[in-house]
């Protein structure tokens, strides 16, 4: 049968927060029953936004990744529960029963994304519940989507041939899939939180003033193998990413037909700007 997805582009994330705003709004002071109890009106973020920074001014790369319960199929939650406290819907969504799991702080432990919260006042565990209470009533779009000003967010019901499919098309990744839950929640330019860059300028002097040197050939090298090439836009800047965090040695050859040759040599763990390079 068809399952709910939540796909999520951290490339048009602004920042803004209405995702996290309007769960608050659905949940704060709001009993949903078999669904949610009240979420506390301080402390709890069922969605919240990460924000990371990579490289150094002036190329920087700032993103922000909107996290959540994802969901998962193979929801470790789900095994730590009894009696059917938490339990996952054949559409995909996981429910927490805030009656069956009264008490069982256990169930907080247990999720590896630290997507469960404790609410202390009514002794349940407590998470996004994928707005289920509204997409039973005919809802489309959870709130967080129909938000989002830049279109981050998309719900998306579909069997799972056709939701696999569409990961692969468009190179959609989860979050730690090292944890082998296999989250419904997908992320497009994931990269921009977990892999690094290498960066730089190249520039030339021409008649005393320093100059931004367009066209040249830049090439990422390990070792004898030839990783990626570009050529420096009309800024003179080249960037390589994707790269992974603490990888090793790289080589950097800058090559223009004009103004000769120059190789750098970078020990790479978090994303990097190199500076300026001066060709002849």
């Amino acid at each position: 049968m068809k399952k709910w997805n939540l796909i999520i582009d951290v490339a048009k994330c602004s920042n803004c927060n209405n995702c996290f705003l309007t769960n608050r709004d659905e949940h704060v002071g709001n009993d949903f029953p078999g669904y949610a109890a009240p979420q506390p009106r301080y402390g709890h973020r069922w969605i919240n936004v990460l924000r990371q920074e990579r490289g150094r001014a002036p190329m920087i790369d700032v993103a922000y990744l909107p996290t959540m319960c994802n969901h998962c199929d193979n929801a470790p939650c789900v095994k730590a529960s009894k009696d059917g406290a938490v339990y996952k819907r054949p559409d995909g969504i996981v429910i927490i029963d805030p009656q069956k799991a009264h008490g069982n702080k256990e169930i907080v432990k247990s999720c590896p994304y630290g997507s469960i919260w404790w609410n202390e006042d009514l002794e349940v565990p407590q998470k996004w519940i994928f707005d289920a209470h509204l997409l039973d009533q005919g809802w489309k779009e959870t709130r967080g989507a129909q938000a989002c000003p830049t279109g981050a967010m998309q719900s998306l019901k579909v069997e799972d041939e056709e939701m696999q499919a569409l990961a692969e098309e468009e190179k959609l990744e989860v979050r730690h899939p090292e944890f082998h839950t296999k989250p419904r929640v997908y992320y497009k330019n994931l990269y921009r939180f977990t892999r690094c860059f290498i960066g730089g300028s190249v520039a030339i002097e021409r008649d005393g003033i320093q100059d931004c040197l367009a066209g040249a050939q830049v090439a990422l090298r390990r070792g004898d193998e030839r990783i990626a090439e570009e050529r420096t836009d009309a800024f003179g800047d080249f960037k390589f990413d994707r790269l992974e965090r603490d990888s090793g040695a790289y080589t950097i050859e800058i090559v223009h037909p004009e103004h000769g040759k120059k190789t750098i040599d970078v020990q790479l763990a978090e994303s990097q700007y190199l500076g300026t390079t001066h060709l002849t």
